[in-house]
């Protein structure tokens, strides 16, 4: 009998085949000294641009700083307090407090292990009033305002997008959507009887190349 080993994490088979093209890609980035951004990194974000179906796409170091700037730039400011799942990657909800603001947990659906709307709309019911004047949506217990949330496509496959929207209209919360491991996955919506790509689908998106995500860059990206 002979054994085989078999790696928990292989990041060279993903490359063998892009090896040739790859390798030409880095002498282009050495012969026009384009290390940081260039004209290679602006045709990769028009590139994902059109592949995502969205206007704009801005490639930074990586998925964390992808949702932390999202935040900032989406106006999530110090104190509020943004709603997502504990069934994630820690840069979830760190993206939250390095963006100022305070990370609130609600569970997920047992059958997909993606934020559930049911345990949403009871999260906010039951913990959260929305101010008559100003039409924020409060948090009882902290008096902070919760302003965002944002669900997690876990392992490709889309959290129910049309239940969240709709949820969070009702409350007047932003929706960012943590698509780091859900490049090139589609969401059926029934409310728009279409397929939609997930990243286009809330008020901005996170994508992740950390080699070891469903598609993975040689070293770091967002």
């Amino acid at each position: 009998m002979t054994t085989t080993k078999i790696p928990f994490l292989d990041l060279l088979a993903p490359h063998v085949e892009l090896k040739n093209e790859l390798l030409q890609i880095v002498s282009l980035a050495i012969d026009t000294a384009g290390y940081v951004g260039g004209p290679m990194v602006k045709n990769f974000e028009e590139d994902f641009s059109g592949f995502c179906n969205v206007k704009h796409c801005i490639a930074v170091n990586s998925g964390t700083d992808a949702l932390r700037f999202a935040y900032i730039a989406g106006g999530i400011k110090p104190g509020d307090e943004v709603i997502t799942v504990p069934n994630t990657f820690i840069a979830t909800s760190e993206s939250v407090t390095q963006a100022g603001g305070h990370p609130v947990f609600v569970d997920i659906d047992e059958k997909t292990y993606n934020l559930d709307p049911a345990k949403l709309q009871s999260f906010l019911e039951t913990n959260c009033t929305k101010n008559a004047s100003s039409g924020k949506t409060i948090n009882k217990k902290t008096n902070r305002p919760v302003t965002a949330v944002v669900p997690v496509h876990l392992y490709g496959q889309p959290a129910n997008m049309d239940a969240i929207i709709e949820i969070a209209k009702q409350w007047n919360l932003m929706v960012f959507e943590d698509a780091c491991q859900a490049h090139d996955a589609e969401y059926f919506s029934k409310k728009q009887n279409k397929w939609l790509r997930i990243g286009a689908i809330g008020k901005a998106a996170a994508f992740s190349f950390y080699p070891g995500k469903n598609l993975g860059a040689l070293g770091e990206g967002g």
